[in-house]
């Protein structure tokens, strides 16, 4: 099977972790999140990685984008006590 470029960088391995992460955190949302916080939060995960895939300079700083969004919207969760601090910190980590 053929290896990309992308596929090769650090930082896109972690940014599919992230979004692994993100998706098995989001799981225990209220339902009535699914269309607002678990909705934004995974396509914003699944933008970095994208934006990565696409490989230009001008997407690795939309990439960082998505990345201060996805914090963004991990303190409001921990805020809304959606996630605790510890999962805060372990999601933030990886």
């Amino acid at each position: 099977m053929k290896i990309y470029s992308f596929e090769k960088l650090e930082v896109w391995k972690e940014s599919i972790s992230l979004t692994k992460n993100v998706y098995s955190l989001t799981d225990s949302f209220p339902i009535n999140e699914n269309f607002g916080l678990t909705s934004q939060l995974r396509r914003a995960t699944v933008s970095i990685a994208s934006n990565l895939a696409e490989g230009t300079a001008r997407f690795i700083t939309i990439s960082y984008s998505s990345a201060m969004e996805v914090l963004n919207q991990l303190i409001i969760s921990r805020e809304l006590s959606y996630i605790s601090e510890k999962d805060y910190i372990l999601v933030k980590k990886s």
